[in-house]
């Protein structure tokens, strides 16, 4: 097993004394050199994810690959609890997670210890069929689709079939009721329900042996049981009764199978649509590009083949291939399947784009900067599968019901049965009201409550710019009661601009500029962007600079042209050995900081220098946003690293409950904790990098616009457009999930708990009691598809 994290022989140690603890380790050897483990342990104590989870507890990590299939087959949850016990059995994976509702297996497994060809074979051998998802292409992806399609087109024609068989049945028993004696024969009605029973009712029979020959139970174990024991006591009532006297139970077996049948292509479709997103999201993804080839022109190109560098071209209403920057041309781009913004952004030389996006009406040539699984859209991809495939805290209780509740209803069944007997009512009436319980209850329905919620919600979020990571996050975000924004770029625009550059007396304004403005050059910061672009617009040549550094929070420092330059607040002068401001210039700094603008100091050879203060515009949805938050009875919290006066402007303009100003980035993450420590649910909204400590401190971390690396792989739930009134919306979504998994479990339960007595009853018949089992599970999906309908516009309207 390979380890990561060692760097000495004391970590080797503590590795091989944390494995050797293990109850069923025979041997351990921990290689420093490797940075490996060899283990002999005993399997039936013992597990390779155990042992994995075992190393993380000691400090240190073990590499794993992820691999995922498309599992075939299974009819409830019962089978994707059989093949994730198959799977997690397999040497060398920690993880196995299958999802019922989108019939999919996630595994992760230590690198070298399983190939898709084993994986397949251990699926198989639990009695389904699987295909890889593993490097697939569009092209696959449209493969899959269609094949999922095919299989819907043949179920169809299975159930045309089906109905046709069952319908002389079935209205022979209306014609009964209505007064009408005619009815079919005997044999006649036996040739109508055996193709039904034996080949449409195929699937449940194969599902039921494969269930069984596993030791396990599923629905199709029901299913079979039920019809076979119906069908098989009309052919014994023909056997011994005589014509006309004899009770037929054809119509049941072959209604219940019809019934069954079309519920589950009802549920096929409802679950597809609850899972539309993923696929919308992979239809974004072009297949061929216009590359451009100096002196040859355009060449048509396959998407594999581009890297990045190379220049493509977009006509008008063509999807953009790649991510990448606009070097000639502008346009309008439609970006609403990517980011949720519904009007077209405007995109000019430049400026950044992402593939998927719609150009409008002009041309575009665009320098590759990513390709393939880096891409937003394809980060976005895989962000909002892994949130599908991924279990609710509640699922594992519903797992483990769900594991004993087919051999609960057979032995429920069996007591119908002998409790009929000895009442009286005869073999017939038992062996019917017994069936009746066997077809009535629906595993299905609890299986489905919780992940077909789940991928409908996420769906849902992912169309409207929100991307959920994992349940995790969706779990903690409707118990949110405390909100923290940063300011910069979150509640403000995040590109300030210059208002006034005051030069101290006896300091050349212009020169000040110019020092100032060559050192900023090798910052990143948005404010140090501003000030270099205001003395580009005025011409004003760079110097070069030496011994650049940044103090995080506080400022900079470097030489230019000789002179010592310091740059930031009045801590870091204070710092540099720099007197104290003169009272003049403290008042003005306060009044211009008082008015919301940030005010940067400027030091030359250790004397004041003057400075220069900036403005960053307020967000025109951010006091909405907060509005918003406030009738939720959520508080809201500014963090920022401007002086005290910026934040309480702010805070005041925007309505927050209070802004804290010179707080330093790794300030954040403790007052996140502190925050946290007086009983408060924290969500932290920032921009992901600067702020993922305490992103990763919060309950719940929501990183805004852009979906950087980090902010993915910081933050809980990803924004990804720069508008603050998508924290409530993520709130609200979240909500709106938990009380459809809460609602889904609920009727699921309930179902079972109110069907099973009254078919027992004998209440039910058995041809009702399959109908009512087939739409048990087609209304706890079509109850998950209603949060399609949920957008961030109608959630606004107060729809």
């Amino acid at each position: 097993m390979p380890v990561d994290g060692m760097t000495c022989a004391n970590c080797a140690g503590r590795v091989e004394k944390a494995i050797a603890g293990l109850d069923g380790v025979a041997e351990v050897d921990v290689n420093l050199a490797l940075n490996s483990a060899h283990i002999r342990f005993d399997t039936d104590k013992l597990d390779t994810a155990r042992i994995a989870a075992t190393i993380k507890d000691a400090g240190y990590s073990v590499p794993q690959q992820q691999l995922s299939f498309d599992v075939d087959g299974m009819t409830c949850a019962n089978c994707a609890l059989r093949v994730e016990k198959a799977l997690a059995a397999m040497p060398g994976v920690t993880s196995a997670s299958v999802n019922f509702a989108l019939e999919r297996a996630d595994i992760e497994v230590l690198p070298g210890k399983a190939n898709d060809a084993a994986v397949i074979k251990a699926i198989e051998d639990a009695g389904y069929h699987a295909t890889s998802r593993n490097k697939s292409s569009g092209a696959d992806q449209d493969a899959d689709g269609k094949s999922a399609s095919g299989k819907l087109d043949k179920s169809l024609v299975l159930l045309a079939v089906s109905a046709l068989l069952t319908a002389p049945l079935v209205l022979q028993m209306v014609w009964m009721n209505l007064g009408v004696t005619y009815h079919l024969s005997a044999w006649v009605e036996l040739a109508l329900a055996t193709p039904v029973q034996f080949v449409i009712g195929h699937r449940f029979y194969k599902g039921a042996w494969a269930a069984l020959r596993h030791r396990s139970a599923n629905m199709d174990v029901l299913v079979a049981l039920g019809t076979s024991a119906a069908y098989f006591l009309s052919v014994y009532n023909m056997a011994v009764g005589q014509p006309g006297e004899m009770h037929l139970y054809f119509e049941a077996s072959a209604a219940i199978i019809t019934l069954i049948l079309a519920g589950k292509i009802m549920e096929e479709r409802a679950k597809r649509g609850a899972s539309a997103a993923i696929r919308e999201l992979m239809a974004l993804r072009p297949r061929r590009a216009r590359k451009l080839v100096e002196g040859e022109g355009e060449q048509d190109v396959a998407i594999e083949s581009l890297t990045v560098g190379d220049i493509v071209r977009v006509l008008p209403g063509e999807r953009l291939p790649v991510d990448g920057t606009v070097v000639a041309g502008e346009s309008e781009l439609d970006e609403s399947l990517i980011t949720g913004e519904t009007r077209p952004v405007a995109r000019v030389a430049g400026d950044g784009v992402v593939g998927g996006a719609v150009n409008g009406t002009g041309r575009l040539d665009i320098e590759v900067r990513a390709v393939g699984d880096d891409t937003t859209l394809s980060r976005i991809i895989r962000l909002v599968e892994k949130a599908q495939t991924g279990k609710a805290p509640v699922q594992k209780l519903v797992d483990r019901v769900s594991s004993v509740f087919v051999p609960i209803v057979v032995v429920i069944a069996l007591a119908t049965l002998i409790v009929w007997l000895l009442m009286g009512y005869g073999a017939e009436a038992s062996i019917v009201a017994a069936v009746s319980v066997l077809v009535i209850a629906c595993p299905c329905a609890l299986g489905l409550a919780t992940p077909t919620a789940l991928v409908a919600g996420t769906g849902s979020a992912a169309r409207n710019g929100i991307l959920i990571r994992n349940f995790e996050a969706l779990e903690q975000a409707h118990n949110v009661d405390t909100v923290i924004f940063d300011k910069t770029g979150t509640l403000t625009e995040g590109t300030p601009t210059v208002r006034d550059v005051c030069a101290a007396d006896g300091m050349d304004r212009n020169e000040m500029l110019r020092l100032v403005a060559g050192v900023q050059a090798a910052s990143e910061h948005p404010l140090a962007r501003a000030i270099v672009s205001l003395a580009k617009d005025e011409n004003i040549v760079l110097p070069e600079i030496e011994d650049f550094k940044g103090k995080t929070g506080a400022g900079v420092l470097a030489k230019v042209d000789g002179h010592a330059v310091a740059i930031g607040t009045e801590a870091l002068l204070t710092d540099q050995g720099i007197q104290s401001l003169s009272d003049k210039v403290a008042t003005e700094i306060k009044q211009h900081e008082s008015e919301g603008r940030t005010v940067v100091l400027v030091a030359i050879d250790g004397a004041f220098a003057g400075y220069i203060t900036l403005e960053d515009r307020i967000r025109e949805s951010a006091k909405q946003a907060i509005a918003d938050l406030k009738a939720r009875g959520i508080s809201s919290i500014m963090l920022s690293g401007d002086s005290q006066d910026v934040a309480s402007h702010v805070a005041r303009e925007l309505g927050l409950e209070r802004g804290e100003g010179r707080i330093r980035p790794q300030d954040k993450a403790l007052e996140v904790e502190k925050l946290r420590k007086q009983g408060r649910r924290v969500a932290m909204v920032g921009d992901g990098i600067n702020d993922a400590p305490a992103l990763a401190a919060a309950d719940v971390g929501i990183a805004m616009g852009g979906g950087t690396d980090v902010a993915m792989e910081t933050a809980g739930i990803t924004l990804m457009r720069s508008d603050p009134a998508l924290v409530s919306a993520a709130i609200d979504i979240s909500i709106a999930t938990r009380r459809k998994i809460a609602q889904n479990l609920f009727w699921a339960f309930a179902y079972n708990v109110v069907g099973v007595p009254l078919a027992a009853l004998g209440v039910l018949s058995p041809a009702i009691a399959g109908a009512a089992m087939a739409l048990s599970s087609v209304s706890v999906v079509g109850n998950s598809l209603t949060l399609r309908r949920w957008n961030v516009r109608r959630q606004k309207s107060g729809e």
